[in-house]
């Protein structure tokens, strides 16, 4: 399901042309995993589980990386007119998903048919990251990607990734094939819905005024493109973890959860 490496540069670079922004400000919605309370909007509950890279607060390898992207967050929430129209997420929580689980109802459904569900997950990631483990070589090489860009997604709004070379890309896609191609995982509900984009999120979008100037919201974008082109950070994707969460600010784990070294 997942694209080639050459597809996959030529779509992502698609992304964050400055006609892909004119096009995409035209669809975004209010996302429904932020809802109104009091005067700002707080996190709805969303549970289940996904495998990401360490939360940039337990990431001390790519410190330098999430601290450019949180000042490029504060960029984008001081854009004009933005307003209440982004929720930022906790800069402590950015991360990089490798691979999404399960997550709300399908979570909810699969707890409710079967009480063991979480333990027979976790039981099965461990299995899954000891099968990948044991096909690696010695030669393999450290998987680095960079940031391309900024992307409009229809609820949301992150920087897309692009990998350094074909290998760190295919390294990716084959722990990604490992993981849905597993029967064990694929009987306890868990499915591929998305190709790949590599991307870390930076907010949500919530109140969408009727009267937003969008082409100006777009024009806005791609000047912050242009002025972040010559210093785009790199991130090493070392370790890829079983976290759990409950809502979108947060990805916790317990120490003897399954983790995956590269």
């Amino acid at each position: 399901m997942d694209d080639n490496y050459q597809t996959y540069l030529n779509r992502v670079a698609r992304m964050t042309l400055p006609e892909a922004y004119r096009s995409q400000v035209q669809h975004i919605q209010e996302s429904y995993k932020f809802q109104p309370s009091g005067e700002s909007r707080a996190a709805a509950p969303f549970p289940g589980y996904t495998l990401i890279t360490p939360t940039a607060d337990e990431d001390s390898d790519n410190a330098a990386f999430y601290a450019t992207l949180q000042a490029y967050q504060q960029e984008v929430l001081q854009l004009p007119g933005n307003q209440d129209l982004i929720v930022p997420l906790p800069p402590g929580s950015f991360h990089l998903t490798l691979a999404d689980l399960i997550w709300d109802s399908a979570y909810h459904h699969a707890c409710e048919k079967n009480p063991e569900f979480d333990q027979q997950l976790h039981s099965c990631i461990t299995e899954t990251f000891q099968q990948y483990q044991e096909s690696l070589t010695q030669e393999s090489q450290a998987i680095v990607w960079q940031m391309l860009g900024l992307v409009i997604m229809p609820r949301a709004i992150g920087v897309c990734l692009v990998p350094k070379d074909e290998s760190c890309y295919e390294q990716i896609l084959k722990f990604r094939r490992t993981i849905y191609q597993n029967p064990k995982l694929i009987a306890l509900g868990v499915e591929q819905h998305y190709h790949f984009t590599a991307h870390v999120t930076l907010g949500y979008f919530g109140d969408i005024p009727p009267d937003l100037e969008r082409i100006n919201l777009a024009n806005s974008l791609s000047e912050l493109n242009e002025k972040w082109m010559f210093s785009m950070p790199d991130i090493s994707i070392h370790r890829v973890e079983l976290r759990k969460f409950d809502d979108m600010t947060r990805y916790y784990r317990e120490s003897d959860w399954p983790s995956l070294e590269f």
